[in-house]
């Protein structure tokens, strides 16, 4: 899962991650759980098909026909916790490449659905399902802030790479993050400070609020990243010996090893 405050970098983080591991030859869903969506167009699917894209939780026929109930209808109404979703990456995916897919899953207005509703019950089963589910890697782009612990949607996740800016307050809210995480049992949580421009800077600053009770990765500041959201192109056209790429390579070699071939 890659979780952090709004504006750290996180789809960025996960977008490349996703495509690197395709690249490495595994099996790879992208799932887009953000409030505002937006891992398809670093993932290179084009804007008009983007912004076409239902997320399953504001999908009311979708949640309505596996659920038993329609959102928004009010308290009282009996729905299952437990609808079918074997089959919703396959009919709701969309394939940016042979190896990779993405499902935007979406969040929840809960101002209008409260925290026990259709679309979260759809939403919860789903991502359980799927992380659960023989396949070989899932990427999840976390709604920012701290909004999918406090759904519990983060009990089954492998990892936690928390995405901070190279400032005091966003690895301190960070830190925060991965309390929460730890409290649900997510086995391995890394804070990942994005965007740096001082790695000797940033490396100061990592051992002096960190220390040693959290693993911590610093990925550098790439001009590509920001060219390529400026002239609204997918990650994908980055070059793979750019630096984030190159930082993210090195992450995969220090916490996951096992997944190099």
């Amino acid at each position: 899962m890659i979780a952090g405050k709004g504006g750290t970098g996180k789809t960025t983080i996960a977008a490349c991650l996703s495509f690197l591991l395709a690249d490495m030859g595994y099996n790879v869903i992208a799932l887009d759980t953000d409030s505002v969506p937006n891992l398809a167009l670093s993932l290179g699917i084009p804007r008009d098909i983007a912004e076409k894209i239902v997320p399953l939780a504001q999908n009311e026929e979708l949640v309505e026909e596996r659920t038993g109930a329609r959102p928004g209808s009010g308290w009282g109404v009996l729905f299952s916790l437990t609808p079918r979703v074997d089959d919703i990456a396959d009919k709701y995916g969309i394939r940016v490449r042979d190896n990779l897919k993405l499902v935007v899953v979406g969040s929840i207005d809960a101002s209008k659905q409260g925290c026990l509703c259709p679309a979260i019950a759809l939403a919860r089963h789903f991502l359980r399902h799927t992380l659960m589910s023989p396949r070989d890697i899932v990427v999840v782009d976390a709604e920012a802030g701290a909004e999918v612990f406090g759904r519990g949607l983060a009990e089954y996740f492998d990892f936690m790479f928390c995405i901070c800016e190279p400032t005091v307050k966003s690895i301190l809210i960070g830190m925060k993050l991965v309390r929460l995480a730890r409290e649900l049992n997510v086995k391995n949580n890394v804070i990942v400070v994005n965007k740096v421009r001082s790695v000797f800077d940033a490396e100061r600053m990592c051992d002096k609020i960190v220390g040693d009770s959290i693993p911590w990765h610093i990925i550098r500041y790439d001009d590509n990243v920001v060219r390529a959201e400026m002239e609204g192109y997918g990650l994908d056209k980055i070059p793979r010996d750019s630096v984030i790429f190159l930082d993210l390579k090195t992450l995969i070699k220090r916490f996951m090893p096992w997944l190099i071939k």
